[in-house]
């Protein structure tokens, strides 16, 4: 089994980071989550145990729920990072967010950390354009939810150090999940694809081509996906999937443009699961 790094920390508590956290924990790290206050770092806290407990009563994690709470700190103090070997971003799809956000880890960790981007569709140059070390950053895309996920998607950055892509391989299969690497594009490969898919069934949608239960059974059935591309969209957030469709209409032009139907469910906060409605209603 490969080793994961001793210290990990995570930019950000939410859904993404949490799931992040709960990864390297179980594989033995501890890990720090950094969040903007001290009420956001005991919610996000409490959200990386809640799951953890739920892989401990699954039968996925060998210790108890004591033993992880003791690898976790959650603060709202970066300068907790000082003496992680991986620091990962997963402040929201935004930009200026991620860059300010990247900028503060780089003056808060020491010489030989690494900082990852979760980003899901940023240019991960854009990014290290505005970093000190650029040599040093890559991108690691976790894929929601993290604990249930097989994948990260390596992006590796024109700057980007070869032996440290070679360290992400290994530190992602010693979570338990396998890597692809890909260079740095608009949308890297997954999002690239994935949002292109379900833009399409988004359109049929609003066309009247069919039901999103129908659509969905169409992938799942005919084409043995997963999870069809509708109710995805809806586990990903309507609007996770906006701002990157926005991101790439950009910059790879109309076939990217967004859907009237999507702006206009996001425009009245229908999100998806984390609202309750999206394509779907949804019960937590």
């Amino acid at each position: 089994m490969n080793a994961a790094p001793a210290h990990v920390g995570v930019l950000g508590g939410g859904r993404m980071g949490a799931g992040i956290a709960h990864a390297f924990l179980l594989a033995g790290s501890h890990v720090t989550v950094v969040e903007r206050d001290e009420d956001a770092a005991r919610a996000a806290s409490d959200r990386v145990l809640r799951s953890v407990e739920t892989s401990i009563a699954r039968g996925s994690a060998v210790e108890t729920v004591d033993v992880y709470r003791a690898r976790l700190v959650s603060t709202d103090d970066m300068s907790s990072f000082a003496s992680c070997a991986l620091v990962v971003e997963a402040v929201p799809e935004e930009i200026s967010l991620k860059i300010g956000a990247l900028t503060s880890v780089e003056g808060h960790v020491g010489p030989d950390a690494v900082i990852a981007s979760n980003t899901s569709s940023i240019s991960i140059d854009e990014l290290a354009a505005t970093l000190v070390r650029p040599e040093r950053f890559l991108g690691m895309h976790f894929f929601n939810p993290v604990p249930a996920s097989g994948l990260v998607e390596i992006v590796r950055g024109a700057a980007t150090a070869p032996p440290l892509v070679d360290a992400a391989r290994e530190w992602v299969r010693s979570i338990g999940k396998s890597p692809i690497v890909v260079a740095d594009a608009p949308g890297f490969a997954s999002s690239r694809l994935g949002v292109a898919l379900g833009l399409e069934a988004i359109r049929m949608v609003e066309e009247g081509v069919a039901s999103p239960d129908d659509i969905d059974a169409a992938m799942t059935l005919g084409y043995k996906h997963p999870v069809g591309p509708l109710r995805l969209t809806d586990i990903v957030g309507l609007d996770v999937r906006l701002g990157i469709a926005e991101y790439l209409a950009a910059h790879l032009g109309d076939r990217f443009a967004p859907p009237a139907l999507l702006r206009r469910l996001v425009a009245e906060g229908h999100l998806g699961r984390k609202t309750g409605r999206g394509f779907y209603e949804w019960d937590e």
